[in-house]
């Protein structure tokens, strides 16, 4: 999942920081998401997440 993320955030051109602003989620959870020392995280986060990269959870965690 948090390949994906990154994946995500960098077609959209996006910092770590500049999606913890737009998603609410703080740097260091999308960090951990991203780099796999977080494997759990809440719904809400993802959702969160999500919206902020334009994208669909499940866009997340399966490649299209």
């Amino acid at each position: 999942m948090g390949y994906r993320i990154r994946e995500c955030r960098k077609e959209k051109k996006m910092s770590q920081c500049e999606l913890a602003e737009k998603s609410g989620v703080s740097r260091t959870i999308i960090s951990g998401l991203e780099n796999g020392t977080i494997t759990t995280t809440t719904t809400d986060t993802l959702l969160k997440i999500a919206k902020a990269l334009h994208t669909k959870v499940a866009d997340i965690f399966f490649e299209s």
